[in-house]
């Protein structure tokens, strides 16, 4: 199970057909790994908040798993609607000051 389904994305974005799905995939996949690099989590740590949530998982857990799924979502909308004059460096700060404390928190 990936954190983010096509579907959950196309919903926050508000995209009904599927003539943007390539693209909304892979830019998906550019939000999430730039969540997870501004985050600074490893490896193992994305392994883990990017599978299956178990029902036992720690709150701590849950909590990562919603900042970063909620930076992802955002980075994935500014990526979206900026496709085109897109400024990374804001949206790397903004990134930062939503993943701050799982930044600091290493």
């Amino acid at each position: 199970m990936a954190l983010i389904t096509l579907a959950e994305a196309k919903n926050y974005l508000r995209v009904d057909t599927t003539d943007d799905d390539a693209l909304i995939a892979g830019q998906l996949l550019a939000a999430e790994r730039m969540s997870v690099d501004v985050g600074r989590l490893t490896e193992d740590e994305w392994a883990e908040v990017d599978g299956t949530p178990a029902a036992d998982d720690a709150a701590s857990l849950v909590a990562l798993r919603a900042t970063i799924k909620m930076a992802a979502l955002y980075a994935l909308g500014y990526l979206y609607e900026h496709r085109d004059e897109a400024d990374h460096h804001d949206l790397t700060m903004t990134l930062r000051a939503l993943l701050f404390a799982v930044r600091e928190g290493r």
